[in-house]
């Protein structure tokens, strides 16, 4: 070794350059800075290792002075070097990448474009155990992104395209004419959207014929054999150029009128779905089951899945852990899975699960027959929490196909049953494939897919558009009646109207003062507070309400009659809380939203639908669910915004060693804590074993149904009752 500057001193950082003597993994000469820090109790020295240019990498370790000896003899500096393939050639003009392994064997690399391009060339990269990537950076076609393409839309029959032109980018607009005799079905304008789709429905030019189904129209980039539409006639697509087709290659008349099949469309590589379009697709799917009361007819713009009153839901899950796919990747597929269960749990079915993660094996999560099994209650809370456990990690393995996933599946849905039987029982089995990445097999994909009406097959560009469709699922006319639902993702870390859409903001002006509390909506025309928001002579002109930036008259209010703050001054208590409730009537109602939405309130039908209890359940057993874990959410207002906090209620044994600490409290004089708190009262606060939070002005709690609870806190300095 040899030194680039004078020996070091104390508090002194020094550079010390190793020649290097050997050979790197894969024969790469590397570089090691030396670096050292002394001070005057310890000798720090830290070995970095720098790669050049063709291989990024950067590892260090920090040394005791005995073993620096050792390493430099041994070579080392800071931990071996393994890099496979370079970043020789693969950077992109006008976009980014990333890499699931570094640059090591197996590592794939996906091309990023803003909104509106596409990558181009290549989508993805892998690199190879010979060092090389798969697709090869060609030397003179680089890498770059690409102005979006839709397919092309002059492929309309009996009618014109204007402007007609070779190719369509993105924004360009274009309109469709019938020759004179045709009438038009479908969309007359259409724009290139940034998503490589088309906006609107396939332009279709035909005439009264008399034939027993109507012209099914041939979509852009696409072209047609068959011509003739009477029963058990055919007509087979394919798509031109580069394109995938998507949906039906084939499709028959039958005698109803309607054609077999899913409408096809072509794709090109770069297309995907947006999470609105599949929440349309999927969504009135999933949500037919949960919400339809009886069967429900098919037809040619979709099915509903059959589900008859008081019927079954059995919904199966695979997620592929395969090694091609990278673990982040799997673990963001866990937290979709789990945001579809809570999703699906917000509607008054409750369907039976199996969830299985598969490679070359088959890991169980949920089975199917635990939900049938009368001896063995499954909760959904344990399947959340076992998917949370799961490891991905050693689990990974070449992988294989999910067909014999699918086919355990099948044998379980259609029971083993005759090839007749089979038939019989096709119609209680869909599935539906979400294609996300960079590298798509779409044919192999599609052939996973059952079902016979709707789309079942999706690309999506995301894991985050596939999160937001289980949000967009949800259509607001279909479940306005619902309490307590609420939206639990949102991209912004602030807490938004939409995940707390029943509060309200309450103000109580007077003369010379004025009055501020928080409030639930827990109908569209009441609003349940406080009792002590109000005071002797407050009318109803003085109260203003606020909900989704909207001010709202009020009617009437009514205090509870049990409420009393003076009732027990004289046994010590100068402010006493019990039945401190409120209601409020608006002079007009809440139009419901996902903005504006009702809370659940204890002791209420509606309430034990949202927490999935028997039809005859009591008040006892909505509170015993309520409480199991004593963990209660709050709100509060501060400034202009609403966030979440936590308490913990003090229940059981708990509960006399919390009240207790009321007599500490300003005000409070008697020597008997349950003077002051009642039975009526939930106790919350202090250390252990929770740290709590203060509970004063809030609410609570945001769950995906959300029950409201009243509840009191205690703190030597100030007691709060909510």
């Amino acid at each position: 070794m040899r030194s680039n500057s004078s020996p070091p001193v104390q508090y002194s950082r020094n550079r010390y350059m190793v020649v290097p003597s050997f050979r790197w993994p894969k024969k790469r000469t590397m570089l090691a800075w030396l670096s050292i820090c002394q001070s005057r109790s310890k000798l720090s020295i830290t070995f970095t290792a720098t790669a050049s240019s063709v291989c990024r990498f950067t590892s260090s370790l920090t040394l005791q002075p005995r073993q620096m000896d050792e390493h430099r003899e041994e070579g080392r500096s800071g931990g071996e070097v393994y890099c496979n393939c370079t970043e020789e050639k693969i950077q992109m003009d006008g976009g980014n990448y990333t890499l699931t392994k570094q640059l090591n064997t197996s590592s794939l690399l996906i091309y990023q474009c803003p909104e509106g391009y596409y990558p181009y060339p290549a989508t993805t990269r892998v690199c190879q155990a010979n060092d090389s990537w798969r697709p090869k950076p060609k030397r003179f076609l680089p890498q770059r992104c690409r102005v979006v393409e839709c397919p092309d839309p002059t492929v309309l029959e009996y009618g014109t395209v204007d402007p007609p032109q070779e190719r369509y980018f993105v924004h360009n607009e274009t309109s469709y004419e019938c020759y004179s005799g045709y009438a038009m079905r479908g969309s007359a304008r259409r724009t290139c959207l940034p998503n490589g789709k088309w906006n609107g429905s396939t332009p279709i030019c035909s005439r009264a014929s008399g034939a027993n189904c109507a012209d099914p129209g041939i979509p852009a980039g696409a072209s047609r054999a068959g011509n003739i539409f009477e029963i058990d006639d055919k007509v087979k697509y394919s798509c031109n150029s580069n394109l995938i087709l998507i949906g039906s290659k084939e499709r028959v008349c039958q005698e109803s009128g309607q054609w077999t099949g899913r409408e096809p469309a072509c794709y090109y590589k770069h297309t995907y779905d947006t999470s609105l379009e599949v929440s349309q697709e999927f969504g009135s799917a999933i949500k037919g089951s949960l919400t339809v009361l009886e069967s429900t007819d098919d037809t040619q713009e979709g099915r509903k899945m059959r589900m008859s009153k008081d019927g079954i839901l059995d919904i199966y899950i695979g997620v592929d852990i395969s090694e091609s796919i990278e673990e982040e990747q799997v673990k963001k597929a866990i937290n979709i899975t789990i945001k579809l269960i809570e999703k699906i749990s917000t509607f008054a079915v409750s369907p039976n699960y199996e969830i299985i993660f598969f490679s070359s094996e088959v890991y169980e999560i949920a089975s199917i027959l635990d939900f049938v099994n009368v001896t063995k209650k499954v909760e959904l809370k344990t399947i959340i929490e076992d998917l949370k456990k799961f490891e991905v990690m050693g689990r990974f393995n070449m992988g294989g196909s999910p067909g014999p996933t699918l086919e355990r599946i099948k044998q379980m849905v259609y029971m083993n049953r005759t090839s007749q039987e089979y038939e019989s029982r096709k119609k209680y089995l869909d599935v539906y494939a979400f294609a996300i990445g960079g590298e798509i097999f779409d044919d192999e994909l599609q052939r996973l897919t059952l079902g016979t009406g709707g789309k079942h097959y999706f690309r999506m560009k995301d894991n985050l558009d596939l999160e937001n469709t289980f949000d967009h699922m949800i259509d607001e006319e279909e479940v306005k009646g619902l309490c307590g639902l609420h939206t639990v993702y949102d991209p912004l870390k602030v807490a938004t109207r939409r995940n707390f859409p029943w509060w309200v903001y309450i103000h109580v002006q007077r003369i010379s003062s004025s009055k501020k509390c928080l409030g639930s909506l827990v109908t569209p025309q009441f609003v349940l507070t406080a009792a002590h928001c109000f005071r002797r002579g407050d009318l109803p002109e003085h109260v203003t309400v606020k909900i989704n930036n909207e001010v709202k008259r009020i009617k009437a209010f009514t205090i509870h009659p049990k409420y009393n703050n003076s009732a027990r001054v004289d046994q010590g208590v100068e402010e006493f809380y019990d039945y401190d409730v409120a209601l409020i009537q608006l002079k007009e109602d809440i139009h419901i939203s996902n903005m504006s939405r009702t809370i659940c309130i204890p002791c209420t039908q509606e309430t034990s639908d949202a927490l999935k209890l028997p039809g005859g359940s009591t008040c006892k057993d909505q509170e015993e669910l309520l409480f199991k874990n004593h963990r209660l959410n709050f709100l509060h207002k501060t400034g202009e915004t609403i966030v979440q906090k936590e308490a913990h209620a003090k229940l059981g044994d708990n509960r006399n060693e919390c009240i207790i600490k009321a007599l500490k409290a300003p005000g409070i004089k008697t020597k008997d804590p349950k003077v002051a708190v009642t039975d009526n009262f939930l106790c919350t606060g202090g250390l252990l074993p929770y740290r709590d939070n203060i509970v004063c002005k809030g609410r609570e709690p945001p769950r995906m149904r959300t029950v409201d609870v009243f509840f009191f806190s205690l703190t030597e300095e100030q007691q709060c009752c909510l």
